[in-house]
């Protein structure tokens, strides 16, 4: 990837990390006593992450407040291990299917792909996230409070992601540096990623299309011959790891303590002068 590529992508996480974010976000408190049955109508008041795609029954209140740090371990160290784990293993020209013979298979069957679309593509889930958000009140958090978790696993995607590249310093298919992990397929499963844990409640086919745009991107930075295979399994991992654990990290530190950043913007003071102010919202 060129030098220019690296900076844009990189940039677009650190100029969104400049956007002030606060915002209440409404969570249902678990009572005590006997565990009853969470019904269908109170999905949108539960913390993140307590509904599975395909869940045929509801979780109990035993489940939802024991059962986090299981579906973190299961929903995503266990997925972006595999993925990872798989790039690691078909980086070198062993096994049954490596890198190297995706490489060969490109090169024979389309040698002449070549498209940026890959550059934009996994783009797309985000404006019609917030196309839903405008249109549907079943998100799991206000637009405030979803902008900031964007903005948080951006954050921990870069942060994993570049100093790898640097760290391994693997040369692409095409002789450019720093291949490994794909950061083009990383920032595509965050945003597939953030889609799913926020709608999948809505429609199973909301996460299916998010995750289908994620796959294409990497499948195109393969045939684009940007990437080996082994990149982009482990860019997906990375992407769906970095999402749940700030989901995690979010539910564990601001459950039923609503959210405590300071918002500060533009304002007149009592002299007429141009100031700043700062609110808090506890």
């Amino acid at each position: 990837m060129k030098l220019h590529k690296l900076l844009s992508i990189h940039l677009l996480w650190v100029s969104l990390l400049a956007t002030p974010v606060a915002a209440q976000v409404k969570q249902a408190p678990i009572p005590a006593g006997p565990v009853k049955t969470i019904s269908a109508d109170s999905l949108s008041t539960l913390p993140a992450d307590t509904v599975l795609p395909g869940q045929k029954k509801p979780f109990t209140e035993a489940q939802v407040r024991e059962g986090s740090n299981k579906r973190y371990l299961t929903r995503a160290v266990l997925p972006a291990a595999a993925l990872i784990g798989a790039g690691i293993y078909t980086i070198q020209d062993n096994g049954f299917f490596s890198s190297h013979d995706a490489r060969d298979a490109r090169h024979e069957y389309t040698p002449n792909f070549s498209t940026k679309v890959d550059d934009y593509l996994f783009f797309l889930p985000i404006a019609y996230m917030y196309g839903f958000n405008a249109f549907s009140s079943q998100n799991r958090h206000d637009i405030r409070r979803q902008t900031g978790l964007l903005i948080a696993a951006g954050a921990l995607t870069s942060a994993i992601v570049w100093p790898t590249k640097k760290l391994t310093d693997i040369d692409r298919p095409n002789g450019d540096p720093t291949a490994f992990p794909s950061g083009h397929t990383a920032y595509a499963f965050t945003i597939a990623t953030i889609v799913d844990k926020e709608f999948r409640h809505k429609s199973p086919w909301i996460s299916v299309g998010s995750y289908t745009i994620a796959s294409a991107t990497g499948v195109m930075r393969v045939l684009n011959n940007e990437h080996w295979m082994a990149d982009v399994l482990a860019g997906a991992g990375v992407g769906i790891l970095s999402v749940n654990t700030v989901y995690w990290l979010h539910d564990k530190i601001f459950k039923d303590k609503g959210y405590n950043t300071p918002v500060i913007s533009p304002t007149v003071l009592p002299n007429g002068k141009p100031g700043m102010g700062m609110s808090l919202t506890f």
